[in-house]
């Protein structure tokens, strides 16, 4: 097996004045699969750019295998291009290398001890082996299935597809052509669980080498050997060896053992700076010298001097070295401190939905949610979720069908896409909540007076629900809320998520967040309830 390794050391990058990366070094070799995690903005895309030379570093270097698949954002092909191209083309070394080796087959069997036929053979042999060549076919018809592809025309122009659907096929084409090192940015998105899993079982069969960015926790979990932290350490770029299950609690021991050691060192400056200006400085200065002592002074007071010179020269020098050696102060985490809904009162009927038909779209014989109600909404792609809450935010109109809600109670639904209408205001500017902004936690202090046009998607989602949340309503709804929040943000908004006083409806393809939800369960198909309804109310509520 040729090296199939990758190396990148002392990688600088900064887009104008913004610095993404700094001094990040990276080795990844066969059978390894590292996920890339931090908090939004902190440069895992970045990172994985630069190892596949999308984008070239400020500083540093980076060696990488000829046999590196990227997954890309849109695949490379024409308007006119159709299905059945990006398959030939995931096919096509495949294709050379079967030919390849026929052609030298024949060349043997004339001339069977040419060792360059004999070299040449062997190279190319031993790339087969490495991609499965004999089973390449087979693969790609495995690969299509998988991911929820098998049924799509070969003849289908690439134009007809959703950015998702296209984000499938450029996956497929990766996974079908298996190259030995393999860089993914976010490949769970626009996946359903059946996708997820078989993506999970490819990866962790291959022998090469993955580096993936991920938002997906139980993804990570399942395919990762190592999990790389970009977020700031003491030492920069950390490495936890294991599941990311593993490296929840060791980066929460890390992190206590930063926060002692910067005690530590403050607590130990402070006592040099006092050492240095007062205490090693200090000799009886209130006392009256007699003069029967004046003699002895004179022997041992220039002993005494240079005991105090020596005092005060060792304080300055660990002084100074500690001053130049101190770890940082641990930057303070962005956490969740808001509260997502109001205080109404309880178990009372606040949206009631009967015989609900959108055509195509949702067809609903009755949903009753209260507020005491925790519901989630599950479902593949398609099957109805964010229909559904749109429909209980007021957003859309059945066609046929009632939705009543409750005098007085306010309903607020944080949708999947974020579009501010003047892009050009800052987060400061577009907020109006009761609770101040910083307060809230999901935007730091740095970020507040940018333009939202300039923020990063993550952090736009991140404003959408603090503007939500400003003044919580008595009925919150929440479509795929942890996407494009940080692994340790998510985490924080679950545990809100359990403590709110008020109803919520989650939709979301979040298996961490689905294993550990203690609520009703609404599964939608088609857009109609396939299991886990709750049972209808009739109870005598003014509703409108």
């Amino acid at each position: 097996m040729s090296d199939i390794s990758i190396h990148a050391r002392d990688l600088g990058k900064a887009y104008g004045d913004r610095r993404v990366l700094h001094g990040v070094s990276i080795t990844a070799g066969p059978g390894q699969r590292l996920g890339l995690v931090g908090e939004n903005g902190v440069g895992k895309s970045t990172l994985l750019r630069l190892l596949a030379g999308v984008e070239e570093p400020d500083s540093g270097f980076v060696v990488r295998p000829a046999d590196c698949g990227f997954l890309l954002q849109e695949l490379p092909f024409g308007e006119d291009a159709v299905v059945g191209d990006v398959i030939d083309d995931a096919l096509s070394e495949i294709r050379a290398a079967r030919r390849r080796l026929d052609e030298l087959g024949s060349c043997l069997a004339r001339d069977p001890d040419n060792p360059d036929l004999l070299a040449a053979y062997g190279e190319v042999l031993d790339w087969a082996q490495d991609h499965d060549l004999w089973d390449a076919d087979r693969r790609a018809e495995l690969v299509l299935t998988g991911l929820g592809l098998a049924f799509v025309d070969r003849d289908r122009p690439l134009s007809t597809f959703s950015g998702g659907q296209r984000s499938r096929l450029g996956l497929a084409a990766l996974l079908i052509r298996q190259p030995m090192t393999m860089l993914l940015d976010e490949p769970t998105n626009h996946l359903d669980d059946a996708a997820v899993a078989f993506l999970e079982r490819q990866l962790g069969r291959l022998p090469g080498t993955v580096v993936v960015a991920s938002h997906d926790r139980v993804f990570l979990d399942e395919v990762c050997t190592d999990i790389v932290d970009l977020d700031p350490t003491r030492g920069g770029l950390t490495r936890f060896g294991g599941t990311y299950t593993a490296y929840l609690a060791a980066k929460r021991a890390e992190r206590a053992r930063w926060e002692q050691q910067w005690a530590r060192e403050q607590d130990e400056l402070a006592g040099l700076r006092v050492s240095v200006d007062v205490t090693a400085r200090e000799i009886s200065h209130n006392r009256v010298m007699k003069d029967n002592n004046k003699i002895a002074y004179d022997r041992h007071g220039g002993r005494v001097q240079r005991q105090i010179s020596r005092r005060v020269r060792n304080a300055q020098l660990r002084l100074d070295e500690l001053t130049r050696t101190q770890v940082r102060r641990p930057p303070a985490p962005l956490r969740f401190y808001g509260v997502l809904t109001g205080n109404p009162p309880p178990d009372k009927l606040v949206v009631s939905l009967r015989q609900v038909r959108l055509c195509g779209r949702l067809d609903l014989d009755e949903l009753d949610v209260s507020t005491s109600s925790r519901l989630m909404v599950q479902g593949e792609n398609g099957a109805g979720k964010s229909t559904l809450l749109k429909v209980l935010a007021g957003i859309l109109t059945p066609d046929t069908g009632t939705v009543r809600r409750a005098h007085g109670v306010r309903v607020a639904l944080l949708e999947q896409d974020v579009v501010f209408a003047s892009p050009e205001k800052t987060a400061r500017q577009l907020y109006a909540g009761e609770v101040p902004l910083v307060e809230l936690g999901l935007l730091s202090g740095r970020d507040l007076d940018k333009p939202v046009g300039r923020l990063s998607v993550g952090q736009r989602r991140r404003l959408a629900l603090a503007m939500l949340i400003g003044r919580p309503p008595e009925v919150l709804l929440l479509d795929e809320p942890t996407n494009h929040l940080s692994l340790a943000l998510a985490e924080e908004l679950e545990q809100a998520l359990q403590s709110a006083p008020g109803a919520v409806v989650v939709a979301t393809h979040d298996r961490w967040l689905r294993r550990t939800w203690d609520g009703a369960e609404l599964v939608l198909a088609d857009g109609k309830a396939a299991r886990g309804l709750p049972p209808a109310r009739s109870d005598p509520i003014d509703l409108d």
